[in-house]
């Protein structure tokens, strides 16, 4: 059967038509050359309203009122890093657990209460805090915040539930041993932080600790690390101050306060000479490049120079990386670089999965990068880099649910509650000397840790004859190989 357009549809699509049309015809479009670009917009997020509940709950509220939605996000301060040191993956567990019962609901009536609410409830768990997060129609704010509480304090960690979850970690952990980019990434942090340290170790956790953990542990480590005093609660949308202090009082005064232990983050391992650590994957098609060093902390004063210097590096499709290692030179899909800035100083890394027979070739456009960005900028580069900065800032903040996430980073790191109507002009402030500074002090390709997983037989050859440093050959789970 043919479907007919409605006659108001189709008039209207005329109407819209008519009006477009003149305007075309005066202003032709040149598809010869790229559009001006304007100057930035600038970025203001509404006031952010601070309260406190007696327990030390903080409140973070911002009023949006242009849809009836309001989303949630409560911040725990503590995450992998918090986790012991034989039991890496318990942060992780504990957020994956705490949707799957209460002592009033089971997983099913979890689930089934979300579906009927109409809502988004759901945890996680990074280096430096656990978050509980939900997304809910102001109609049913009630419920939904309810829920929302009964979730966050109230967890069983059900045995038949855990077993479930368990074993479905163990069964990823054993997929992840299969895959290159997987292998590279769980053992490059042990290689710059060692075993012994918290960022040294999964985030998700290994099959021995994985396999070794119990109901106990998880509820040792919420017991030990969920509390009101700390922790912050974010809410943005079609709520009130007001409104939002008088209904969490009412779910979480009663948490009690607890002393939260505190965490210790060495420095990582000495940087020596630079390494190439080699991983054998027989016949593996790509060879995984991860190469980098210990980076710096989110408190740094050099934040704005970093992003724009690493957004030059690595950080966009148009970076030199990029453009070498893809555009250019078609060994990848895609390379980049970041630094993963946290508490305590994350790691740098330049990243790419390199086809297998190109990988010497690669090894020399990275260091050659990694040396290039150490040298002054040119102006039109950097002005494009901060003009890319700048004009996707606004993304991040389109609804309810970015503006919260984004609090939540503020409340985290400690940043001034107007933080964000100000990035746009600390991007544009950053000279061409600050990046050459930055890169200088944070990149140094004498004492790179470089990391290969790939097929020995084919690439241990060529990448010796590079002379770029020491070959010392891992297994997947980053142990020396004699």
């Amino acid at each position: 059967m043919r479907y007919r357009i409605p006659s108001t549809i189709a008039g209207a699509i005329l109407v819209v038509l008519a009006a477009t049309m003149p305007v075309m015809a005066q202003a032709p479009v040149d598809r010869s050359k790229p559009p001006e670009l304007g100057p930035p917009p600038a970025l203001h997020i509404p006031p952010v309203v601070v309260r406190e509940l007696a327990n030390g709950l903080k409140l973070m509220v911002v009023e949006r009122h242009n849809l009836p939605v309001a989303d949630f996000v409560l911040v725990i301060p503590s995450g992998a890093t918090a986790n012991p040191a034989d039991r890496a993956g318990a942060a992780d567990l504990v957020a994956n657990m705490l949707t799957e019962g209460t002592t009033s609901r089971s997983a099913l009536q979890i689930a089934d209460q979300t579906a009927y609410l109409g809502i988004s409830l759901f945890s996680s768990s990074g280096w430096d805090a656990t978050t509980v997060r939900l997304s809910t129609p102001t109609a049913q704010l009630d419920s939904a915040l309810a829920l929302f509480a009964d979730v966050a304090l109230h967890p069983s960690f059900p045995p038949t539930e855990f077993a479930r979850v368990k074993q479905e970690r163990l069964t990823a952990l054993l997929q992840l041993k299969d895959r290159g980019p997987a292998i590279a990434n769980l053992v490059y942090p042990t290689l710059l932080y060692g075993k012994d340290n918290p960022y040294g170790r999964s985030v998700v956790g290994t099959d021995a600790s994985v396999g070794a953990m119990t109901v106990t542990d998880l509820s040792t480590f919420y017991h030990h690390h969920f509390a009101p005093n700390g922790a912050t609660l974010v809410a943005v949308g079609d709520v009130t101050p007001a409104e939002v202090e008088q209904k969490v009082s009412a779910l979480f005064s009663g948490w009690a306060r607890e002393t939260v232990p505190t965490t210790d983050v060495g420095a990582g391992l000495p940087a020596l000479a630079t390494t190439i650590y080699l991983i054998d994957k027989p016949g593996a098609a790509q060879s995984s490049f991860r190469i980098g060093s210990v980076g710096v902390a989110r408190s740094t004063a050099d934040y704005f120079p970093i992003q724009v210097m690493n957004t030059a590096l690595g950080g966009s499709f148009t970076s030199r990386l990029n453009q070498v290692l893809r555009e250019d030179k078609g060994y990848t899909y895609g390379a980049s670089s970041r630094f993963d800035m946290r508490k305590h100083g994350g790691l740098f890394v330049a990243s790419a999965e390199i086809v297998s027979a190109k990988s010497d070739s690669a090894l020399v456009d990275f260091m050659q990068q990694l040396k290039a960005i150490r040298d002054t900028i040119p102006a039109t580069e950097l002005s494009k880099t901060k003009r890319y900065l700048q004009l996707e800032l606004p993304s991040a903040f389109e609804t309810t649910g970015q503006i919260a996430t984004r609090l939540g980073d503020v409340a985290l790191y400690g940043l001034p509650l107007d933080y964000y109507n100000h990035v746009v002009d600390r991007i544009g402030a950053v000279t061409q000397g600050e990046a050459q500074q930055v890169a200088e002090k944070y990149i140094d390709p004498s004492h790179l840790t470089v990391l290969i997983v790939g097929d020995r037989k084919t690439i241990e050859g060529p990448i010796r004859a590079l002379n770029i440093g020491p070959i010392v050959f891992r297994d997947t789970n980053g142990n020396p190989v004699q």
